[in-house]
């Protein structure tokens, strides 16, 4: 007989049973995997501490789920208006392996991007959406590792905006699966404006699973073009997650190396025409331009370059350069130059407009403008060698320079220039920290050939040494500003030589004849000694001394130069030591322009030789002060030593 309340048990588990299965049924045919939506939209948004929200959620079920989520949209920052958005992505796809989740590493076999879409810009405050808010752990070693395979990308699309770094370019964002013959790359094109001029430029680099695999060198191939600048960057990195191992071949050339400030952020000075190409290293605290050579103008150049990036508060640049030969002219923005050298090809419409507009004003000395922003711009340490300088102009043989930068303030010491068997030796500081620049510089001529001087010139007879020192404290942003407005010394020393060649090689042919006819010396004077001693006050320079000492004559000068507005007025007085000299005794008036100056003789001047002998008598007596300079700068055995003893000594007494 059966058990009724066993009957009625099994049928109780069976309707349980029926009932499950039906809900179960009934879940399976209504489930919706955008119940957990908010749940994610919650999780992205407080790890990016931005709104996101996600139109649909999928999820495919198997040993490797994918989670498919469509019309992704991350917002931007509460400053920023509400109709846009920071990115949009119209669907993301992630496969994700389970197996390998259980043992606490995040794997992701495949990630396909469709359509990603960036806006980068900055807020009215000034601050950029693109910098996130990550919501960090504790322990930052504490989190899940990350595993990326595959990724494919499809259609992105990035814009930059930036109005103070005046940009405004594209970059446009694909992958190319791999082939028989190939991995898979991922492409990236740029194009637009950056820094006010046209940008262009494409990456191609391996996929996102060589990234990890230290037997595959991830292979990378870039090339950039900003204005006239091209940058070409080829090779391998071996640990390219950690910068390891880097095999990459870099590549500039361009018509400007100061152009090169806009992409890299390195201070470099104007140049000619350029190509370089050595090997870039890369780590996490900077990169390193290592054993680069090529060409500036028709210089050669060679050396290394590091920036620490990681230095505080600015970049730490480092450099150690070397020319076999100089072209002086492929260097010569760094002074201030604003023309090129007669056949100079690589003047670009901007240097002629410049110069055009100098040649307009009159004006001789250089006023290019020192850019503040660049001398501000990052710490340096930087020695530069040349073994032989070229120039149509300048007689200097070699160069060594040392530049230090920090915190604004620029340090040239030593800068050497040779010049035969003398030199010119200077300190210079250059404090950038001011709106308004202090210079001080501090320059030395030693034993100056003045035949190897003037050897680029018409012929001069004689083997005469020039020495002396300069000195000058100013303010200015620019070298014509600063001589404008210095305060200083010079003093010059000359023994040996031809006056005659002398004038005519240093003031011209016209104007140096001129001024030798004027002052009646004649073709072939030997000069003992010439002494020049200046003094600088607020850009006029006044003379304290200034002596020749010839065969034939004595001159003696007196006057002031305003280097403010470029103007001349000086009178030289000739003492005849020969009755048949021409031009006795009347002085000359040199007045004019430091580009144009005008020769005149004094009318109703003094012409008896007494006056000039008592010049001779009263200027000379205070200085013997002077010998110790003359000195240091033409050596012991002198004339001019032996001139200022001589004249310094006192007179007989009259019978």
């Amino acid at each position: 007989m059966e058990n009724p309340n066993l009957n009625k048990k099994s049928r109780r588990g069976w309707k349980i049973l029926i009932a499950s299965g039906l809900l179960l049924l009934l879940l399976v045919l209504l489930w919706d995997w955008n119940w957990f939506k908010p749940l994610v939209e919650s999780q992205a948004s407080a790890s990016l501490g931005r709104k996101v929200t996600i139109g649909h959620m999928d999820v495919a079920l198997s040993r490797q789920p994918l989670i498919v989520l469509d019309n992704i949209v991350i917002a931007n920052p509460s400053e920023f208006p509400t109709d846009g958005a920071f990115s949009t992505i119209a669907q993301l796809s992630l496969r994700i392996d389970a197996r390998k989740g259980l043992r606490g590493l995040i794997s992701l076999p495949e990630i396909t991007v469709t359509a990603p879409k960036a806006a980068l810009l900055s807020g009215p405050s000034g601050k950029p959406n693109y910098l996130f808010e990550l919501q960090k752990s504790k322990d930052e070693k504490s989190g899940p590792a990350i595993e990326i395979g595959q990724l494919t990308i499809t259609d992105g699309d990035v814009q930059f905006v930036d109005p103070k770094l005046k940009s405004n370019f594209r970059l446009k964002i694909h992958t190319e699966p791999a082939s028989e013959r190939a991995e898979s790359k991922i492409y990236i094109d740029a194009e637009g404006t950056y820094a006010a001029q046209a940008i262009t430029g494409r990456f191609i680099g391996g996929s996102v699973l060589s990234l990890r695999d230290p037997a595959q060198p991830y292979p990378v191939d870039l090339v950039v073009k900003h204005g006239a600048t091209v940058a070409t960057l080829i090779g391998t990195i071996d640990r390219p997650i950690d910068f390891g191992g880097a095999k990459l071949k870099l590549d500039f050339r361009g018509s400007n190396l100061a152009d090169l400030y806009l992409l890299t952020g390195v201070p470099l000075p104007p140049t000619s025409a350029y190509r370089l190409t050595g090997g870039l290293d890369i780590n996490k605290g900077g990169v390193k331009f290592k054993n680069f050579t090529g060409i500036v103008g028709d210089s050669d150049m060679s050396g290394d370059l590091a920036i620490d990036l990681l230095a505080q508060p600015r970049r730490k640049i480092t450099a150690n350069v070397a020319s076999k030969k100089l072209v002086m002219k492929d260097l010569g923005g760094a002074i201030g130059a604003t023309t090129t050298e007669a056949g100079d090809k690589a003047e670009t419409p901007k240097q002629k407009a410049e110069r055009l507009k100098k040649e307009a004003s009159g004006k001789v000395l250089p006023d290019i403008p020192i850019s503040l922003p660049r001398i501000r711009a990052a710490d340096v340490d930087a020695t530069y060698k040349a073994a032989r300088l070229e120039s149509a102009s300048v007689p200097l043989d070699d160069l060594d320079l040392h530049v230090v930068i920090v915190d604004g303030q620029m340090n040239l010491s030593p800068v050497r220039f040779g010049v035969g068997t003398g030199s010119i030796n200077a300190n210079i500081m250059l404090d950038g920290r001011q709106d308004l620049v202090h210079a001080i510089a501090d320059v030395d001529f030693r034993k100056l050939d003045v035949s190897h001087i003037l050897k680029k010139m018409t012929a001069f007879n004689g083997d005469g040494k020039i020495g002396g020192v300069l000195r000058i404290d100013s303010t200015g942003n620019s070298v014509a500003d600063m001589l404008g407005r210095g305060d200083g010394e010079m003093k010059l020393f000359m023994s040996g030589g031809d006056i005659s060649a002398l004038l005519v090689n240093l003031m011209g042919l016209d104007l140096g004849n001129s001024l030798r006819a004027a002052l009646g010396i004649p073709r072939r004077a030997e000069l003992h000694c010439m002494v020049a001693d200046m003094g600088l006050k607020q850009g006029q320079v006044s003379t304290r001394t200034l002596l020749v000492d010839t065969t034939e004559a004595n001159i003696i000068g007196g006057g002031s130069v305003n280097l403010r507005d470029e103007l001349i007025d000086y009178r030289l007085k000739t003492e005849p030591k020969h009755i048949n000299i021409g031009s006795v005794g009347t002085p000359i008036n040199i007045k004019g322009t430091l580009k144009d100056p005008k020769i005149r003789l004094e009318a109703g001047a003094l012409t008896a030789r007494g006056a000039a002998a008592l010049a001779l008598g009263t200027l000379f007596t205070p200085l013997a002060a002077l010998i110790p300079t003359i000195q240091l700068g033409l050596g012991e055995d002198n004339d001019c030593g032996a001139l200022l003893k001589r004249v310094g000594a006192p007179q007989p007494a009259k019978k």
